[in-house]
């Protein structure tokens, strides 16, 4: 019997993964054009982390989390998202005690026994951003002008930045009662998830993806008429910093998010190459949630970019990863004498291939190919008996003779110079 990848859980094979290298090396320069500090979470918690932090009455939480009793009896959760767990961490080691303002990222697989298809995994990876201690707009500018120059600087195509606010606990109960009866009043119209969320979460209805409930809400009360000055002074303040970083926006007032724990700004960036699968990264501000959690009253405000969907929009894919250096050996003699120097070239950052079995040179250079090798040093028993070596341009197929001895010191000269590095 074969084993194949469990449905929903996909392989990253060795010509993917430049490309995950790309996404995430761009992330990590741009967190630490901003001070950022590198998180790392467990994938699996205590189920509670959860249904606190995300809202038991979330599709994560009722339909989508894989959740089971270990051996003693509790009840633990994969990770469906990053924020509550990371949340959980900084609860518990007292990081916020050290500074006014905590400025976290991490990167990593989350799980959602959700239906797969383009785009959605059931297990997927998200980067994910916390900035923790401060409910200045400025913040929500910062985190989206990161969430919108990661994507826009890799993704090919048009996006569009959507924001909205949801209020605040001051507000958001007149929007809820008002929603509240216009739900009762409509609900015969409305699908069966619809008519539980208005039982459970009114809010979330505006979430629905059915065409005949999305008709219906457009004459629903929006929260923007019900915004409290705070709110709407702090949502106007986030789109004015948004203007000044030159970042275009597009206000949605039917935009919520699938979490419980979104307070004033929300937002989605989205991709118009991508149909139904469209957000490639979203998030908002939860004031409120490390306190539920169990923690000091401090504000947040955090994004997650959805890493399988920004891969699909990736500008230019970066295939294999090339080696500098090749290292073709034709019978024991060379081997014994090249291979301290693949040692040496390796010390000084200089990647190198070579074959482990007795080849000849015609499949040796075939290899050297299928590495996308940038050079070729060949050596066989008449290089050794003559102390020399032959380099070889893969690309313009030129190649020299170069002394056995200086093959370290020309081979770094050369590969330096090809990166424009100095030696």
């Amino acid at each position: 019997m074969a084993f194949k990848a469990i449905r929903g859980f996909k392989d990253i094979l060795p010509d993917e993964s430049p490309d995950w290298v790309l996404v995430e090396d761009t992330a990590r320069a741009f967190f630490a054009s901003c001070g950022l500090q590198e998180i790392r979470t467990p994938v699996l918690e205590k189920t509670a982390v959860f249904t606190r932090g995300i809202g038991e009455h979330t599709d994560i939480v009722e339909k989508e989390m894989y959740t089971f009793q270990d051996r003693n009896g509790d009840s633990l959760s994969l990770r469906p998202e990053a924020t509550a767990g990371i949340l959980r961490s900084v609860i518990e080691h007292k990081l916020h005690a050290n500074t006014s303002v905590l400025q976290l990222f991490t990167m990593g697989p989350m799980f959602r026994h959700e239906r797969p298809q383009k785009g959605r995994l059931r297990q997927f990876h998200q980067i994910d951003v916390e900035y923790l201690g401060t409910d200045s707009p400025l913040s929500d500018a910062e985190v989206i002008w990161l969430a919108w120059n990661i994507v826009s600087y890799l993704a090919s195509g048009e996006l569009r930045l959507e924001i909205n606010s949801l209020g605040c606990p001051e507000c958001r109960p007149l929007h809820r009662k008002d929603l509240d009866i216009y739900l009762q009043n409509n609900g015969q119209q409305l699908c069966d998830d619809c008519r539980r969320r208005a039982k459970t979460n009114p809010l979330r209805v505006f979430d629905c993806k059915n065409q005949e409930c999305r008709k219906l809400l457009l004459t629903a009360p929006l929260m923007k008429h019900y915004l409290c000055p705070g709110c709407a002074q702090h949502l106007g303040l986030v789109l004015d910093t948004l203007e000044a970083f030159n970042i275009p926006f597009v206000q949605n007032p039917y935009l919520v998010r699938g979490l419980d724990y979104y307070v004033r700004t929300t937002f989605e960036i989205i991709s118009l190459e991508l149909g139904a699968q469209s957000t490639v990264a979203a998030g908002g501000r939860y004031d409120g949630l490390i306190k539920d959690l169990g923690g000091p009253d401090i504000p947040g405000v955090g994004m997650a970019i959805g890493v399988e969907r920004l891969l699909l929009l990736l500008e230019e894919r970066q295939g294999v990863e090339p080696v500098d250096l090749f290292v073709a050996m034709l019978g024991k003699d060379a081997r014994t004498e090249l291979l301290p120097f693949i040692a040496e070239l390796r010390n000084r950052d200089i990647s190198v291939r070579y074959s482990f079995d007795d080849k000849s040179l015609k499949a040796q250079m075939k290899a050297a190919d299928k590495a996308a090798a940038r050079f070729c040093l060949i050596v066989g028993q008449d290089e050794i008996d003559r102390d020399i070596a032959i380099l070889r341009d893969m690309d313009s197929k030129e190649q020299r003779e170069i002394e056995l001895d200086s093959v370290v010191q020309e081979v770094q000269k050369l590969i330096f110079h090809e990166k424009d590095i100095e030696p």
